[in-house]
């Protein structure tokens, strides 16, 4: 498991290269609810990601730890390729990302648009085959999209930053959870710059592998890529080394998939900014949180991405929900 030591030495690799992103509010979301929600915008990040901190981290890790490095090589179903590809571009390494042909094509597009080679399979498992086997060259080395603890602690810098600008307490912090990279992060910045605040994680009920692992105390899977509009979540499951923190989370929820489109219209219309429906996702369950809260709350949600293509986005906008204003009435 990393520590706090990890993250501030993944924080000094990478501040030369990353966005500070800013930490916002709304203040009609708050009123409605009640409650005080920041949100870390990370969809302002390079790439449009926080999967830039990890890859960037990792990368230079990579670099300083093996000499003879010749390529980088990832799998990913978009923001983590994106990342690997951008940080590869940085420190003049060649890269080579394995995709899901069903991923967004603005992700790889993007992808390419870094300098990297992209090969696109049909299914998830043939994807993490082809870069097993990729890694068995000499020179050539795979960078996880979770399961690696310099990326955990390159994704842990987003919380570690958010919960330092704020110079406030909060009561919770939630992030969304696909491999379990970011929300492991998460938990180790603030358990340690705030301990008494909780960490709590959110994920698609239509690919709750992580939740049913929290519940059960193992590891779960998924038979099969998820039908989900949380692209950003739809690993098989999370990592050995992922669900170590994640077993210590404070709690979990599922989000079902009109709410993951509720919020991603509502998060964009009232932040107006570009919000994926994985980070969106979030406020499913911070409301969920909120129900069962008796005093008023101060929370902290890490918004993970904002690249969205033209598909997805007429998924989202399919039915109006700006009709319905957010309350925590049920």
């Amino acid at each position: 498991m990393i520590d706090i030591n990890d993250i501030v030495k993944a924080q000094q690799r990478i501040e030369p290269y990353i966005n500070t992103t800013p930490v916002l509010s709304s203040s009609r979301l708050n009123q409605w609810l009640g409650h005080e929600i920041y949100f870390k915008a990370e969809c302002l990040q390079k790439i449009g990601a926080f999967k830039a901190r990890g890859g960037c981290n990792a990368v230079q890790v990579l670099r300083d730890m093996q000499p003879n490095i010749k390529r980088v090589v990832a799998n990913s179903s978009g923001n983590h390729a994106q990342a690997v590809a951008w940080a590869a571009q940085q420190f003049n390494l060649p890269a080579t990302i394995y995709m899901p042909s069903f991923a967004s094509k603005v992700k790889a597009q993007a992808t390419r648009s870094y300098g990297a080679q992209v090969v696109l399979l049909e299914q998830r498992q043939a994807v993490d085959a082809a870069v097993e086997a990729a890694a068995q060259e000499a020179g050539v080395y795979w960078i996880p999209p979770f399961n690696d603890d310099a990326v955990i602690a390159g994704q842990g810098t987003a919380a570690y930053e958010a919960l330092q600008q704020c110079k406030m307490p909060m009561d919770a912090v939630f992030a969304p959870c696909g491999g379990g990279g970011l929300i492991s992060g998460t938990l180790v910045a603030a358990r340690h710059l705030q301990p008494d605040c909780k960490v709590i994680a959110a994920e698609p009920l239509a690919a709750d592998d992580a939740f049913r692992s929290f519940h059960a105390g193992k590891i779960q899977y998924l038979d099969a890529a998820p039908d989900t509009l949380a692209d950003g979540a739809m690993t098989l499951s999370v990592g050995e080394k992922t669900f170590a923190h994640i077993k210590h989370l404070d709690d979990f929820y599922v989000v079902d998939e009109v709410l993951i489109a509720y919020w991603a219209q509502w998060l964009q219309h009232l932040l107006k900014l570009h919000v994926e429906p994985t980070s969106a996702m979030t406020m499913g369950a911070v409301c969920q949180w909120l129900r069962k809260q008796h005093q008023p709350q101060r929370v902290m949600v890490i918004l993970s991405g904002g690249n969205i293509d033209a598909a997805m986005q007429r998924k989202i906008w399919q039915q109006d929900y700006l009709t319905q204003q957010p309350s925590l009435q049920v």
